[in-house]
């Protein structure tokens, strides 16, 4: 089997326009959580969302496509860009057909949904958008990045809510593995916050309704959370064979050396009793990277700020992990970013690299009172902190009970 190992990374969250910005905003414990702007939501019990301001794709992207493109596409082919840039790689210079694109979105164009539904409603049929389909289904995140760069490879979309993000890129590593690709362009987008969304959302209470102080909404693991916050964002991972890599030179952040994936069969939302999904999945990750559960230095949790998921995930920790859960050293990249769904598993995963890169692991924030399970358990809340990290986990857990995750290591040769 193939080694598998990444070479360029981009972003973009309410954090920041790049990786850079979003990781130092991170490790300085900024929060994203704002008022939401873009629409007015004086009818709406929950006012607050992980918003990108002020984005302006016509910089980074050609100016005539745009209106045939939804946000979410836009967002993941701005973080695209930034990526293919990264690893300095120019796929014509390669046979596309081994290059292949695999980005994973849990809604996709539901902004665009949203408007020529109301269009049809109030103009009549003739009014719609001949665009709309191919403008809000999931997969053309993965279709117009294959356009761009003129890529043959494998493609497709990963569509498992939450998880979607960490299964594309799963799903990627494990193309290049079995030989199917050389490299893959990878990870997840979303756009969720609409009014359509949000009042979804807001009808099934998954949302925190902390309105008046929206920087301290986002709390993993405190006993005080009241739900998750809603958020857009983007990230995108260039993968590579280990040899194709080094035979051209490219630096190598680490490598993708496993990746669980498993189902609940429980509930449509809620996981399932004691995270057991949660503990199959990063046991799965674990085995087909071939190191021990003591390897495990970091892990990135789910961490959504909701009730079941931040209990059942601890406990599936500690069941999985026994005495070297207290070894471990844990945090929640959502506490700042807030909850991008179907993106999230991959800014989580750029986040773990550049953990592994730099060190250090970023703060939980707003984490003030633990809850009764994670008693023991070593979340780094407050500040950042240094970190030796050889191999790490990285979690993320979908509505429907999907369960990803993906293992990563320091790459040493």
């Amino acid at each position: 089997m193939k080694r598998v190992v990444i070479t360029g990374l981009g972003a973009i969250t309410p954090l920041g326009y790049d990786t850079k910005e979003t990781w130092d905003n991170l490790l300085a414990g900024k929060s994203g959580v704002d008022l939401i702007k873009s629409f007015d939501t004086s009818r709406y019990t929950v006012k607050i969302a992980g918003e990108i301001p002020d984005f302006r794709p016509e910089t980074r992207i050609e100016p005539k496509s745009l209106k045939r493109l939804d946000r979410f596409v836009q967002l993941s082919l701005w973080a695209t860009v930034e990526a293919v840039q990264d690893a300095k790689i120019d796929f014509t210079q390669y046979d596309r057909s081994r290059v292949g694109v695999i980005i994973g979105s849990g809604i996709g164009g539901l902004a665009t949904w949203e408007r020529e539904y109301t269009k049809f409603m109030e103009r009549g049929p003739a009014r719609v958008s001949p665009f709309l389909i191919p403008m809000m289904i999931p997969d053309m995140a993965a279709g117009y990045v294959a356009i761009l760069y003129g890529l043959r490879g494998p493609n497709y979309s990963t569509v498992s809510a939450c998880a979607s993000g960490a299964h594309a890129i799963g799903a990627a590593f494990r193309a290049i593995k079995s030989g199917d690709a050389e490299v893959m362009v990878t990870g997840g987008a979303e756009a969720p916050v609409t009014p359509f969304a949000l009042a979804g959302f807001c009808n099934m209470r998954a949302l925190s309704r902390r309105n008046d102080a929206p920087q301290k909404a986002s709390r993993p693991f405190d006993k005080a959370r009241d739900g998750f916050i809603m958020a857009e964002g983007a990230a995108t991972l260039i993968l590579e064979e280990l040899e194709f890599a080094k035979k051209r030179g490219a630096k190598i952040y680490g490598e993708i050396v496993g990746f669980g994936a498993t189902g609940d069969g429980y509930h449509i939302t809620a996981p399932a009793p004691k995270g057991e999904g949660a503990r199959r999945s990063m046991e799965m990750a674990i085995n087909e990277a071939g190191c021990a559960k003591e390897d495990i230095d970091y892990l990135n949790t789910h961490g959504t700020s909701t009730e079941l998921n931040d209990r059942f995930e601890v406990v599936a920790i500690k069941d999985l992990f026994g005495t070297h859960a207290k070894d471990l050293v844990i945090n929640a990249t959502k506490s700042m970013i807030g909850h991008t769904l179907g993106a999230a598993g991959a800014i989580e995963a750029f986040v773990v690299f550049f953990s592994i890169r730099d060190g250090i692991t970023h703060p939980t924030i707003n984490l003030e009172d633990p809850i009764d399970e994670a008693d023991g358990l070593d979340i780094v809340a407050d500040e950042s902190r240094k970190l030796d990290i050889k191999y790490a986990l990285s979690n993320s857990l979908g509505f429907g009970g999907h369960n990803a995750t993906l293992c990563f290591k320091r790459y040493a040769g």
